[in-house]
């Protein structure tokens, strides 16, 4: 359970190398320089060594409930996703590799959103779909005209 820091209070910056950049700007995947990654919990908590462990066992089992519950929701019905991710920015508020993770699927989210919005991706999409729905209307047509609807019970028996 690593803030990035050894020191209390102290929180660790990630740097991506490309420099130059204002502390006001933002960069591709929505952070901004400065804005420091490692634990959010109040000064008074961090201040205390044993009292911050504590609070992260208690965030990491509060988060990992959470996601636990989502991947249940998964086979299940219920927001399986949204309800991992939710756990994750549970684990983000405390663990820096939880918010490294949040950040990378964060941007790969919103590449895919961009790459969907391409006309030339929607259009091939839809093409896709189309073929698709003919097809599997095409084999349940063929199905029935073969075979016809048999009920697996005998109405007529009783």
């Amino acid at each position: 359970m690593n803030t990035g820091s050894d020191e209390p209070g102290e929180v660790a910056v990630a740097s991506d190398g490309a420099g130059g950049e204002t502390p006001d700007e933002t960069r591709a995947d929505g952070a901004r320089d400065g804005q420091g990654l490692g634990s959010k919990a109040p000064e008074f908590i961090k201040a205390r060594r044993a009292l911050h462990v504590s609070w992260q066992v208690g965030v990491f089992v509060i988060g990992l409930a959470v996601v636990a519950a989502g991947i249940v929701m998964l086979p299940l019905p219920g927001p399986g996703w949204v309800v991992i991710f939710g756990g994750m920015a549970i684990w983000a508020t405390e663990f820096v590799w939880a918010q490294l993770v949040l950040r990378w699927t964060k941007r790969k989210v919103t590449e895919a959103a961009q790459r969907a919005l391409d006309p030339e991706v929607r259009r091939r999409n839809i093409i896709l779909t189309s073929i698709g729905l003919v097809i599997v209307i095409a084999l349940v047509a063929v199905y029935l005209w073969k075979f016809g609807v048999v009920m697996p019970w005998k109405i007529k028996d009783q």
